[in-house]
Parts: C-alpha cells; sequence; structure tokens
C-alpha cells in the first residue's frame, strides 16, 4: 500500500478561509473519486499555517486513476481556484506502508469506511 502525503503552506491568517472551502467544497468531490483519506491536518506547533492530509492507495496504478478522474470532474476544476489563491507552497511525498503496518493499515481503513469494499479482499 501507498501513502499520499500532501502539505500545503498558505499565506498567514488563511487556513480558516482555506478549511471553509474545503470542507464545503472540495470535501465531497474529493472522497468520490479517493475513497482512502487517513486524515486531514493543520498544524499547532511547528511550521504555521500549514494543511497536511493523507490518502492511501493500493498501488500506484489506483492513485494514478483516481487523480484523473478527480481532475476531470468539474466540480472540483471550480473548487481549485478557490484555494489556490491562499496557498504559498505545495509538496508531496508518496511513502510505502511498511509490511509490518500494512494489514492494521487496511483494518483502519475497513473500519474508518464500512460501505466501501476493499479492492485488497
Amino acid at each position: 500500500m501507498y501513502i499520499e502525503e500532501r502539505m500545503y503552506t498558505l499565506y498567514p491568517g488563511k487556513v480558516d478561509e482555506y478549511l471553509r472551502h474545503y470542507e464545503s467544497h472540495g470535501m465531497p468531490v474529493q472522497l468520490r473519486h479517493q475513497p482512502y483519506m487517513l486524515g486531514y491536518y493543520f498544524t499547532e506547533v511547528g511550521t504555521q499555517n500549514m494543511i497536511v492530509h493523507m490518502w492511501a492507495y493500493d498501488d500506484l496504478n489506483q492513485r494514478e486513476r483516481c487523480r484523473k478522474a478527480l481532475f476531470a470532474d468539474p466540480e472540483w476544476q471550480s473548487y481549485r481556484p478557490k484555494i489556490h489563491p491562499l496557498m504559498r507552497h505545495m509538496e508531496t511525498r508518496i511513502m510505502n506502508a511498511a509490511p509490518f503496518f500494512v494489514e492494521r493499515l487496511k483494518a483502519m481503513l475497513e473500519a474508518g469506511n464500512p460501505q466501501t469494499t476493499p479492492s485488497w479482499r
């Protein structure tokens, strides 16, 4: 399994505005295309004005398919111009789940999204 960690550094004072846009416009469409959200956070200590969110994928092909569908969605296309002016910097990491953590991660994903039958079954 692969984990994508996305980090957005926003302009000072823009975290609340970003989160409002994401909750009302971004998250509903993103969850239609990327079913395994691991978390969505903002920093309290350390680098300020940072949003961090993580997504799980069975493999990189699934990530590519999900993101392609997301970027083709007209709702996502209308959402992006609302948040891009709030961002100073974007960074993405793709990480492999440690072998001993894969089964635990799968169980966590299944528990958090009981409507979805995970593809690893």
